[in-house]
């Protein structure tokens, strides 16, 4: 099992998604910022590398929002969602094809990779449940 971290950067209502590169496993679908904890990391050291790896930004990480197990074809991931916001930088494309900032109502017009499903479903259910207050 392959340790994943991902981000849930919210910006006011609407939240940070990125589109994988063509070239790439589950190409051009969309994700939340992610990428491997590498050994001896922390994943909040591994999910504060990856921001700046691939988007050159400074992140702050907050508490787990979830963590997903997924088994795709070729790897399973155990994914950990944490909340967090930008520090400091201006986003850059240094890995993915784009970035959106979205609402939780947009999910639906985004292909988003399988293992962000069970993710974005809760969004969708806080969101009609708090309509973005408490984020």
């Amino acid at each position: 099992m392959t340790e994943v971290v991902a981000a849930l950067i919210w910006d006011g209502k609407k939240f940070l998604i990125c589109q994988r590169p063509e070239n790439k496993a589950r190409g051009l679908l969309w994700e939340y910022v992610s990428g491997k904890v590498e050994a001896g990391e922390t994943k909040q050291k591994a999910l504060i590398r990856e921001c700046k790896e691939e988007l050159d930004v400074t992140i702050t990480v907050g508490d787990i929002f979830m963590d997903v197990v997924y088994e795709y074809p070729d790897i399973t991931v155990h994914l950990t969602l944490f909340h967090a916001q930008i520090e400091s930088g201006e986003i850059r494309l240094l890995e993915h094809n784009a970035v959106a900032w979205i609402t939780p109502d947009e999910i639906p017009d985004y292909s988003f990779c399988p293992a962000d499903k069970e993710i974005n479903d809760r969004i969708a259910v806080i969101n009609q449940n708090r309509r973005y207050e408490n984020w």
